[in-house]
């Protein structure tokens, strides 16, 4: 399967399903990429203008190199970064989504666009994680997008930002749940 400008983040998870990609992996991705949506939603609510498909994809493709790096799917890593953009390439996906895979550890860049940062935030708040130098990074790239001050979208996005990590608690135990009745399937 190859992912071509039209594709949507469903044809994503098949893709990374079909490269191998363990059931933990697939449901992480399916998690962030909810929070992803959620954070369009507030985006469009505000009229900031953004890539929502970008921000869809990179979801649900960010850690696409945990498939060649599996023990970074419970131990703390960067080696599934570039291997996963490499994979991606690999497979003929554009290389603006391939990005995601390093973007979403180095959202701290100098020039790097509202989309993978909000990727980067959305792979924090789906499990309740609220990190406030990532949250301001986002608001002040929305803001810049939407022609604004910082503080015309703060209270917004913060409040936003608060819904998606208070269901983080509730995402995290379903995911066990599911988990816990596929991986013995396995």
């Amino acid at each position: 399967m190859r992912l071509d400008l039209n594709a949507d983040a469903d044809e994503a998870l098949v893709l990374l399903a079909q490269l191998g990609a363990r059931t933990r992996l697939l449901a992480h991705h399916a998690l962030v990429l909810q929070a992803a949506d959620a954070i369009s939603l507030a985006f469009n609510a505000l009229t900031v203008p953004h890539d929502a498909q970008w921000l869809r994809m990179g979801a649900a493709l960010h850690d696409a190199g945990k498939i060649l790096h599996p023990h970074e799917e419970h131990e703390s890593g960067t080696a599934h970064e570039a291997a996963g953009q490499a994979l991606l390439l690999k497979q003929g996906v554009p290389a603006h989504w391939a990005s995601c895979c390093v973007s979403h550890g180095a959202w701290q860049t100098p020039g790097l666009a509202l989309e993978p940062c909000a990727v980067a935030l959305a792979d924090h708040l789906w499990r309740g994680a609220r990190p406030a130098d990532l949250e301001l990074r986002v608001i002040d790239l929305a803001a810049e997008r939407a022609g604004c001050s910082r503080w015309q979208l703060f209270g917004a996005l913060d409040d936003a930002f608060e819904a998606i990590a208070a269901d983080g608690p509730a995402r995290l135990v379903a995911q066990r749940r599911t988990l816990s009745t596929l991986e013995p399937m396995q």
